[in-house]
């Protein structure tokens, strides 16, 4: 059983997403949310993420809304150093905060500020031994940053029972089909 799952995926500007209103976000946002559904009902409870804007804001902003009709839903920000937002626009910091108000718990996993790429390392290595499955927005087809969390998941899958579960280009089209095809039956 999954209680606790770490969801993760690009960067908004991995995805060419430079604002709220770009018509990509609510196709994400629709397949994250059934995918979280489908683990509500089998028992999730926490949901971890690092704080990062794109698919982990999405995340949050879709567990906000679902915590009405799954109440035991909590999500945890755990960032790889102190002050991750330090150099983000106003407009960023700003729904970062909001994220991190938001949470059921927030912490920095290595307690520093930025030095290196090794607290990306470790917090890709924290998420996964402690978590019981991955949740990833990810195409194979373009490469980004979430690379290394699939590859390190995939590495422990081997020897540990962690399920990785992956929305590619393909989910996404097939939702934006969906969501299309709906708009025009109204």
């Amino acid at each position: 059983m999954i209680k606790k799952i770490t969801i993760t995926g690009y960067k908004a500007h991995e995805l060419g997403i430079f604002n709220d209103d770009h018509a990509g976000i609510p196709v994400i946002k629709h397949a994250l949310t059934e995918r979280l559904i489908t683990l509500l009902e089998d028992g999730l409870e926490w949901v971890l993420i690092s704080g990062q804007l794109g698919v982990e804001a999405w995340t949050a902003e879709i567990i906000w809304a679902l915590k009405d009709d799954y109440p035991q839903l909590k999500y945890a920000v755990m960032t790889p150093f102190l002050e991750q937002e330090k150099n983000w626009n106003d407009s960023k910091k700003e729904k970062y905060n909001a994220i991190i108000q938001a949470a059921d718990f927030v912490t920095s996993l290595t307690n520093r500020p930025y030095e290196a790429p090794w607290q990306f390392v470790e917090k890709n290595k924290f998420f996964i031994t402690h978590s019981d499955a991955l949740l990833i927005v990810y195409d194979e087809e373009n490469e980004g940053s979430p690379i290394y969390i699939k590859q390190l998941a995939e590495k422990f899958s081997e020897t540990n029972e962690y399920p990785i579960y992956t929305i590619d280009a393909y989910d996404l089209q097939s939702i934006a089909d969906e969501i299309q095809q709906e708009e025009w039956q109204e």
